[in-house]
């Protein structure tokens, strides 16, 4: 199937192509990993989306379907403290928002957030032993770390610069994924940068894109690194091998397929997205993360700073104005600067086939 001749990435994970389908929260779905794994790829749950329960039922979904390795996603985020003067302050920020829509800004909006990987979900990695088990914002605490490194998964981590993947490497990840700055969604990025401290969003202006990345952390770790950012079809597969890549990560290119589930404002806004209307913004969850310009990003400005709470606390006050979705312009357009030359018409499984041929 796969014309990669550097084999360490799908042995190390027992899968046929070293494609990984992009665990994204909210747009991944057990019918998305089914199809990714059928197309000899790693099928990957964003479990940070789910409770235990319902990743306990999604995992039976998929095993009920394929006989195929599995990646259970988790995000390794440190809660924020609560502050209630910075959330007052960012539902004043969105009042006339909500004035416009007919909406009583007074109530308390809904709770928004991801959880973070805990003891719950360790216990969950424990019980159904996945074969592969990858974090975003870095790795947990050395204790749970240990407990799933026990169960025999393999430990995946993304890193946004070189100084991100050889503390991945050093702190025990199996693979690093490089993440460059063309990728959609929430960059990786954990570690402080320029002296400054993790909470300084402004720091994911200097992101390296992946052709800059990619080569300098193959040269830095001695583990396999797996591309991630602006890839979605085989010239940039193609790329990423050329500059040392053990697999490549694709997340944008699955958001076409039948089996992803996201809004109408996010289908109509990808059918749209070019390389030069997307940009990175944290006003939607706390964190930077790349989506299709909208008005909430062009009128509040893309980077909040001060504005928008921490991740991932942002989202609640927004879930009104988003209307399920339907009102793209508070809604976040997840998109990686690619998402143009994704192939349409494909089911996941013919997709992950079309990459693994690249």
């Amino acid at each position: 199937m796969s014309t990669w001749t550097d084999r360490r990435l799908t042995d190390l994970l027992g899968v046929a192509a070293p494609v990984l389908q992009a665990p994204m929260a909210g747009a991944s779905t057990p019918a998305m990993a089914i199809g990714a794994a059928r197309g000899g790829g790693l099928g990957s749950l964003p479990c940070a989306q789910y409770t235990p329960d319902q990743a306990r039922e999604a995992i039976a979904q998929f095993r009920a379907a394929v006989d195929a390795p599995l990646n259970l996603n988790f995000f390794a985020h440190t809660p924020p403290a609560p502050d209630p003067a910075r959330m007052m302050a960012w539902r004043a920020r969105l009042a006339p928002y909500y004035v416009e829509a007919g909406l009583d800004p007074a109530p308390p909006p809904p709770a928004g957030g991801r959880a973070p990987f805990d003891e719950a979900f360790c216990a969950l990695v424990e019980e159904l032993r996945p074969e592969v088990v990858s974090f975003h914002f870095g790795l947990p605490e050395a204790g749970l770390l240990d407990r799933v490194k026990a169960t025999g998964a393999k430990v995946l981590s993304s890193a946004t610069t070189v100084a991100e993947a050889v503390w991945l490497e050093v702190n025990g990840a199996d693979v690093v994924i490089a993440m460059g700055a063309e990728a959609g969604g929430h960059r990786a990025v954990f570690l402080p940068g320029f002296g400054e401290a993790i909470d300084n969003r402004l720091d994911s202006a200097a992101q390296p894109g992946l052709f800059s990345l990619l080569p300098q952390v193959v040269s830095a770790v001695a583990v396999p690194v797996i591309a991630a950012g602006g890839i979605a079809e085989a010239r940039g597969v193609a790329a990423a091998r050329a500059l040392g890549a053990s697999g490549v990560q694709v997340g944008t290119a699955y958001l076409f397929t039948p089996e992803a589930r996201i809004p109408p404002a996010h289908r109509a806004a990808l059918d749209e997205a070019r390389d030069d209307n997307t940009m990175i913004t944290d006003l939607f969850t706390g964190r930077p993360a790349r989506g299709v310009a909208n008005r909430l990003m062009l009128e509040l400005g893309p980077i909040g700073g001060e504005v928008a709470p921490p991740f991932p606390l942002a989202g609640g006050a927004l879930a009104p104005l988003r209307q399920d979705g339907t009102n793209a312009d508070f809604t976040n357009l997840w998109a990686g600067q690619s998402a143009r030359l994704a192939p349409r018409g494909l089911n996941s499984e013919d997709l992950t086939r079309l990459l693994a041929d690249a």
